[in-house]
């Protein structure tokens, strides 16, 4: 494994993870790591939709607690998005399977850890919860920690009953039609120092305006969706975490500093139970979307919870 400095710069490091082709040509994911020497844990981080790893500060918690930390850019975003491919885009969740397998060996078997946390946000939470489902048995993962998943579309259950036979059937016959986006670009305002925010990030790599939104996807997304519903059995303790209050605004209001602008928090809550037998929902009061990003008082309450979880269900690691 040759691994070079990462985007971020030391002491970051990044490693390409060439992974089989698809219908549009070569693909790799990539592996972003800061190690801790001697650490015998290490947390993997994977990303929501439209985004990239960037949360320096998540990574500190991290090590300074004796953690290595990971982060996997998915295939088709980030860092791992290359030019002829279409942003985000896979047939089936089940395709990201093979990026987080290969990380998890580097992170096991190469670089020796004997304990790991995975930690999804968004859509990297739905992805991370059912990989863990289709992985157990396999003692792989010790703990699950979920940062607002995407277990539902924002949507009411009505508008969401009605609408997924149409997008599955577009989904199959076509599967990279582009559909309207309804990206809120509010969000990503407050969020990036820029416009309203107070962090720094990459505006090519996360837009506000996001990307194309593709038929195929988003038949993949409700497909995983379906599987919630009906119930997973991951066999690791679960911390789902979400905001109290959510937000559905086309223009800029003060409230998008303190709820979820993007999913319905009280929906992710009632889902979390699905997940398996041993799963904690926290609620975060005025938490935004990505809760590491929220304000000063919303951050704390994250990180206070997250150490409390880690000290009861992971007290192994």
């Amino acid at each position: 494994m040759e691994f070079r400095t990462d985007i971020l710069g030391e002491p970051y490091e990044a490693v390409d993870l060439p992974l089989r082709p698809d219908e549009e040509g070569a693909v790799s994911a990539t592996l972003v790591r800061r190690l801790v020497p001697g650490a015998e844990r290490a947390v993997l981080y994977v990303h929501g939709y439209v985004d990239y790893f960037f949360q320096t500060h998540l990574a500190d918690h991290f090590t300074a607690a004796g953690w290595s930390f990971y982060a996997l850019d998915l295939r088709k975003y980030g860092r791992s998005l290359k030019a002829h491919q279409s942003p985000n885009f896979v047939r089936d969740l089940s395709e990201y399977d093979e990026e987080l397998d290969e990380a998890v060996r580097i992170i096991r078997e190469l670089d020796g850890h004997r304990h790991l946390l995975v930690n999804g946000h968004s859509t990297g939470g739905l992805v991370t919860a059912l990989w863990a489902d289709r992985r157990t048995g396999r003692g792989l993962v010790d703990g699950l920690f979920l940062n607002s998943p995407f277990l539902s579309m924002p949507a009411a259950p009505a508008v969401r009953t009605l609408g997924a036979p149409a997008v599955g059937a577009l989904g199959r016959l076509a599967a990279t039609r582009k559909l309207p986006a309804p990206i809120n670009p509010h969000y990503v305002h407050s969020l990036h120092r820029d416009h309203r925010g107070s962090w720094d990030f990459d505006l090519q790599l996360k837009p506000a305006e996001g990307f194309p939104l593709y038929a195929g996807w988003l038949a993949a997304i409700q497909r995983g969706h379906r599987q919630v519903r009906q119930g997973l059995t991951v066999d690791c303790p679960i911390l789902l975490m979400a905001s109290t209050a959510s937000i559905s605004t086309s223009k800029w209001h003060p409230a998008l500093h303190k709820s979820d602008a993007v999913l319905r928090a009280d929906d992710i809550a009632a889902l979390g139970p699905r997940l398996g037998g041993n799963v904690t929902v926290i609620r975060i009061e005025g938490g935004v979307h990505d809760l590491v990003l929220s304000g000063d008082q919303a951050r704390t309450q994250v990180f206070t919870e997250l150490d409390r979880w880690l000290t009861a269900y992971l007290p192994g690691a």
